[in-house]
């Protein structure tokens, strides 16, 4: 694949249309043309302890900032004709769905890549495992910021034109 958008999305809670942060990384003719990060007002509007664990995003980080439809309505138009890559798809397919169901609005049937599941079909067990580090560094890129969306969508872009 040479045309492609690879996204993350972090969740301020267990709720899948929680989501507080997006990354996406375009890619076009096999180049990284454009970055897109934003922090999101989440809905519902809680943060679970576990989750910021994981990403680091407190409730004032995202006081102040817009809600789904809003940073969407910006984010779609970079994304506009092209499929959609993630690491664990389901997960991010998950969130984008519920999104779109929340804000009651239409959702466009996105057609998504699972470079998780691609991992597995090409590294099988040469790899301890197929999380996104261990993924992203068998294709030489090294991701310091894991679980930062942008840095989690730009680790995908570089595994997706690696294997994909």
């Amino acid at each position: 694949m040479k045309d492609f958008a690879a996204i993350d999305f972090e969740t301020a809670n267990g709720n899948p249309c929680s989501i507080c942060s997006i990354g996406i990384v375009v890619v076009r003719d096999g180049e990284i043309t454009e970055r897109f990060y934003r922090l999101v007002h989440p809905v519902p509007n809680y943060y679970n302890q576990a989750n910021v664990a994981v990403h680091g995003i407190l409730p004032e980080d995202t006081e102040a900032a817009d809600t789904f439809p809003e940073v969407w309505a910006e984010a779609v138009q970079l994304i506009e004709g092209l499929p959609l890559v993630a690491h664990w798809s389901r997960f991010d397919e998950g969130c984008l769905r519920a999104a779109h169901t929340r804000f009651e609005m239409p959702y466009p049937n996105y057609k998504f890549y699972c470079t998780c599941m691609a991992s597995r079909r090409v590294f099988g067990k040469s790899l301890p495992n197929h999380k996104l580090p261990t993924v992203a560094r068998q294709c030489g890129y090294n991701l310091e910021k894991h679980h930062h969306a942008l840095a989690d969508a730009e680790a995908c872009a570089v595994i997706a034109m690696e294997i994909l």
